[in-house]
């Protein structure tokens, strides 16, 4: 009974690490990486809100509101509706919802969610369609952005004001937004891949992702000269591609794309990470792999908490106040696949 009261208190206060690092978590991730059901972690989650200690939320917890009074939460009224159209719903958005909600909830905040789809035609029917109801006003939009500039010029003549989420348009000089600073991310990454004495790292990018087009620009602009770009596709390719060039340890967006590759070296008997080092970017099920894969986690929780504050600070502010553009550093979560042990 000690030893099983323990182990339960052990779990408890890793979730509380986690909610105090990122804001939220997802019961389904913490189910997995502890290797416990998900009715246990939502058991934990049950005994942590009953001491006041964490907000349920559908599907994972919350940090509560620093102004939560003792007792039963107070009611907040409210002040105004917003409406949220993110690209996915099971992919890196829910974390960034979650975030968006805590936040509502504690500012009186209501948020109509659309889930959309890496298509522009798609974001402006989701978002024609909360603007015609009349109910909202003020949106969170992270919109596909074309070359020729007509989503952000689009966005710029709806009547009501928008928050840009982990999109950064150029040449548009009203845009508010908050994004994760990837090119810090990529700094991290790449420099603890030094620090392990990895000299030849290579690059690998997920296609047609706006994370994609920030990460080759700081490549290129800081990484250039010390190690390259493996060309993207077939998986196969690109760990036959890091043998041709002498390549140990890889830089890979997005966790998919470097599951796969790590489970293309343990088909070919590569090592990882004696032979291939690995480190992934998002950090949305790079834990899951084989080894567990080191990752670039963007502050996606709080990015949603912060896109929530920004857009009521507009709201409440007006035309006096000045367009914010924020950028939000990720950490690197040490894991096996990047460190020999």
């Amino acid at each position: 009974m000690t030893s099983e009261r323990m182990f339960g208190t052990q779990r408890q206060e890793r979730l509380l690490a986690e909610l105090r690092g990122h804001g939220a978590v997802r019961v389904r991730d913490l189910a997995r990486e502890l290797g416990v059901s998900e009715l246990t972690i939502r058991r934990d989650i049950a005994a942590l809100a009953a001491r006041g200690l964490v907000s349920k939320v559908h599907g994972g917890a919350t940090l509560p509101s620093h102004r939560a009074a003792a007792g039963p939460p107070r009611r907040v009224a409210i002040r105004f509706t917003i409406g949220m159209v993110v690209p996915s719903l099971d992919f890196y958005w829910p974390p960034v919802v979650a975030g968006a909600r805590a936040a509502a909830a504690a500012l009186g905040v209501s948020i109509q969610l659309r889930g959309s789809s890496y298509d522009p035609d798609e974001d402006r029917r989701q978002v024609s369609r909360l603007v015609e109801a009349g109910e909202v006003q003020g949106l969170l939009l992270a919109p596909t952005l074309d070359g020729d500039g007509a989503v952000p010029g689009w966005i710029a003549r709806l009547p009501v004001p928008a928050v840009l989420l982990e999109r950064e348009p150029r040449g548009w000089t009203a845009a508010e937004w908050v994004r994760t600073d990837h090119a810090h991310g990529l700094d991290l990454a790449v420099r603890h891949l030094c620090q392990q004495g990895h000299r030849r790292i290579g690059l690998v990018l997920a296609r047609d992702s706006p994370t994609s087009a920030h990460l080759m620009r700081a490549w290129r602009a800081g990484h250039a000269g010390m190690a390259e770009l493996v060309a993207p596709g077939q998986q196969e390719r690109v760990v036959r591609e890091c043998r041709r060039a002498g390549v140990t340890a890889l830089v890979v967006h997005s966790d998919p794309e470097a599951v796969s590759v790590a489970q293309c070296c343990a088909e070919r008997g590569i090592a990882v990470p004696g032979e291939l080092a690995i480190v992934s970017y998002d950090d949305e099920v790079a834990h899951l792999a084989e080894p567990a894969l080191t990752a670039v986690r963007p502050p996606k929780s709080h990015l949603g908490r912060l896109a929530v504050e920004l857009m009521v600070a507009r709201l409440l502010g007006g035309g006096q106040r000045p367009a914010h553009r924020v950028l939000l550093a990720p950490d690197l979560v040490v894991r096996a696949s990047s460190v020999r042990l």
